[in-house]
């Protein structure tokens, strides 16, 4: 009988070791992610995103980071046939632009236009890349954003500032005419809310911290899904109960907390950015640390099958999951909604209901006033008499 021989992984397997390395950043990067990654970084990246941890850049950033790093050293690889060179120069900024930004109407004329058919089956199969058509026009400049960052931290300067660059850019853009989508192609507003929160009556504990994440989410100005997975029980403060109707003394106290933000898209830990959650999120958010019995560190966190809690924080993607979860029990199409759509949703909201913009805006935190008044303008076109001229 011939005996079965399994071969083990050598110890000097350089993507066992680059993903024994990413094992530091395991609260950062999902496992599926990490080991990923450790297949498309090389050790000097890995280096690179460690010591960038180690000085505490923010997990959202970290996180973005690598995903961009591994999608440009496999975009190199199959594009150039070499690694990703530091610095880059400018002429593989201006190919990486060529190769993502480009018109579809020229493409199906000439099929060397754009990225080349091998480099786009390449970026398929390692599952880099999923979209059809030329690449959204800020995803190519955040990319390009992170090359840039990665470059400066590794004491090198590069030519992203070359005008060559900024034209070519400028002309891709115009050229690629691809359409802004929405992050969330539905807002969730306060009856959709409703419904997502009438699929969390239960006393299970998932149903317990789904009711107390999207009450939170919303109420807070519609945080986005990383400021969500970020909370931790430290975060909060307990505040004095405030009334109902603050104009009128008698009426009913509700329960207070500030919830302070350590990092957002728009702020950065100094400057002390906090909300403020009045009423039936406290309670629900109560509730939850309560039964789960959480006294420090992540607020929102795994459950498993059997009720288990996990001691680490949800990821941002896990907070989309659950919202288009509960999207689906609720009867409405989760294809229809992101996590984003909380955002979008509390701002609709707000000016459906005669809230000022500014008065919004100091618990969404929006930085661009243009930004949030566009829901204002969506709000006020549809209950206004303008488009109601002929009915």
């Amino acid at each position: 009988m011939t005996s079965k021989v399994v071969v083990q992984p050598s110890p000097a397997d350089p993507v066992l070791n680059r993903a024994e390395e990413l094992d530091a950043l395991d609260a950062i990067l999902p496992i599926d992610r990490r080991d990923q990654l450790a297949t498309l970084l090389t050790d000097e990246d890995v280096a690179t995103l460690k010591y960038l941890a180690k000085e505490g850049m923010g997990a959202n950033t970290l996180r973005a980071l690598a995903s961009d790093l591994g999608y440009l050293e496999a975009w190199c690889e199959l594009a150039t046939g070499s690694a990703l060179p530091w610095p880059a120069p400018e002429s593989l900024l201006l190919k990486f632009v060529a190769h993502h930004l480009w018109d579809p109407v020229e493409r199906a004329e000439d099929s060397s236009h754009g990225i080349p058919a091998e480099v786009e089956i390449g970026l398929r199969a390692k599952g880099l890349l999923r979209v059809e058509g030329p690449h959204a026009p800020d995803t190519v400049r955040r990319r390009l954003t992170s090359w840039s960052i990665l470059t400066r931290w590794r004491g090198l300067s590069g030519s992203f500032s070359a005008p060559s660059l900024k034209a070519a850019l400028r002309l891709a853009v115009r050229a690629s005419a691809r359409p802004r989508r929405r992050k969330s192609k539905k807002a969730v507003t306060g009856d959709v809310l409703a419904k997502l929160l009438a699929t969390c009556d239960g006393e299970r504990l998932v149903d317990l911290r789904d009711r107390a994440l999207l009450l939170t989410a919303f109420a807070s100005g519609g945080r986005r899904r990383s400021e969500v997975a970020d909370l931790r029980v430290e975060d909060l403060v307990d505040e004095e109960p405030v009334h109902d109707d603050p104009r009128n003394p008698t009426s009913p106290l509700l329960s207070c907390l500030t919830v302070h933000l350590d990092r957002t898209k728009t702020t950065t830990a100094e400057d002390q950015a906090h909300v403020v959650l009045i009423g039936r999120p406290v309670v629900a958010l109560k509730r939850w640390i309560e039964e789960a019995r959480i006294e420090s560190g992540p607020l929102f966190r795994r459950i498993d099958q059997w009720g288990n809690i996990d001691r680490r924080a949800l990821t941002p993607q896990s907070v989309n999951l659950i919202l288009k979860s509960r999207c689906k029990l609720a009867g409405l199409d989760a294809e229809m909604f992101s996590a984003h759509g909380l955002r979008s949703g509390y701002l609709t909201e707000a000016a459906n209901r005669g809230i000022p913009l500014q008065e919004a805006m100091q618990q969404s935190l929006h930085k661009s006033v243009t930004q949030a008044a566009s829901y204002y303008n969506n709000a006020e076109r549809k209950n206004g008499r303008a488009a109601r001229l002929i009915l």
